[in-house]
């Protein structure tokens, strides 16, 4: 009876310990923990104006001071209350010092409204050297097959080429372009030549690291297919109506492959040239503007993947395809060359304007 009653004892004498301890280690600290709180709360309620200056300079230190607090606390194993008020207290103050600053709506529109078209603005040397690239690109497909048409089936798989190839007739070339809302053959080849297209824009801005060799080689072979084809609707008369085929998507897709190839160039130029800055930190601005860039891209490409899945479709008149094409051509000029949105700018004392 004796050794039950000392267990028990000893049971009893532990507990009091545990609660003794953590009522010490609570009351040493509970000041900068209450503090803390009551900054998140506030902060979380979006009252920042009513904080002084001294608390939003102490939230940094506190948050930290917390965080230690809760590691000698889980070590320590002190009373599961204790834990589960710094494990809340410090994933509140983690959103507060560290988490995002907006929701998604306030960064969608801040990336529309002026910061994608800024950023491609910034780097409007590298858009005019992967334009003159890909023209350069176009002519020196349509004079390769001009000149001999192995070069055709060099530049455009058997894939992607299906029927279009040296020697079809007009007729064949025609039916490819009007009349196929209900049949699969050309949808196959538009299939392809978007999948090629989304492949060239991720390649071109991932290889830009190896100073923007390997996205201007990128450039000029899928810009040869397209003057290949190009050549081979010319040679039958077709030229303007394979023109507006391609045009409903072509003028966003290729546009996409522009911007591509433009923040490929961007982050090798700024590798090769760094200037005054050291190497990694002229890669990481000119990455940052570039991953801008090519988020845009992607929406450029999904826009191009639904006006090819209906718009060209529906539309099946050269005149109506070169109206839509032209029109988002003018679209994106004016977004990305005159619009200035308003867009972050740093102000005069150094914060946000």
């Amino acid at each position: 009876m004796s050794t039950g009653t000392d267990m028990a004892a000893g049971q009893a004498s532990a507990i009091a310990s545990v609660a003794l301890r953590s009522d010490r280690f609570r009351l040493e600290r509970e000041g900068d923990w209450q503090r803390l709180e009551a900054i998140v709360t506030r902060m979380e309620k979006g009252r920042l104006r009513s904080l002084s200056d001294e608390d939003l300079l102490a939230l940094p230190g506190l948050y930290r001071t917390v965080a230690s607090s809760l590691s000698i606390a889980r070590e320590t194993s002190l009373d599961a209350a204790t834990l589960a008020y710094l494990e809340a207290l410090v994933q509140r103050a983690w959103f507060v010092v560290y988490g995002p600053r907006s929701s998604l709506w306030d960064w969608l529109r801040g990336f529309l409204g002026g910061g994608w078209s800024a950023a491609v603005r910034a780097m409007w040397v590298d858009v005019l050297v992967a334009l003159a690239v890909m023209v350069a690109g176009t002519l020196v497909g349509w004079l390769l097959v001009a000149h001999d048409t192995e070069w055709y089936s060099a530049l455009v798989s058997p894939e992607m080429a299906g029927s279009r190839v040296p020697g079809a007739t007009r007729e064949a070339l025609h039916a490819t372009l009007f009349g196929q809302s209900g049949r699969s053959g050309m949808s196959v080849f538009a299939a392809s030549l978007f999948s090629n297209n989304a492949q060239v824009c991720i390649l071109s801005f991932a290889l830009g690291f190896a100073l923007g060799v390997p996205t201007l080689l990128l450039l000029v072979q899928n810009t040869a297919l397209l003057g290949a084809m190009l050549w081979l609707y010319s040679g039958k008369g077709l030229l303007l109506d394979f023109t507006g085929w391609l045009a409903i998507h072509g003028t966003t897709e290729l546009f996409a492959i522009l911007l591509a190839g433009a923040a490929g160039l961007h982050i090798g130029r700024s590798m090769a040239f760094p200037g005054r800055r050291s190497v990694l930190v002229a890669a990481a601005e000119a990455g940052r503007r570039a991953a801008t860039v090519m988020t845009g891209v992607v929406l450029m490409l999904i826009l191009a993947a639904l006006l090819e899945g209906f718009a060209r479709q529906l539309v099946d008149h050269t005149f109506g395809r070169l109206a839509i094409g032209g029109f988002m051509l003018a679209l994106w000029c004016a977004y990305f060359f005159a619009f200035r949105g308003n867009h972050p700018r740093i102000g005069k004392r150094g914060r946000k304007a």
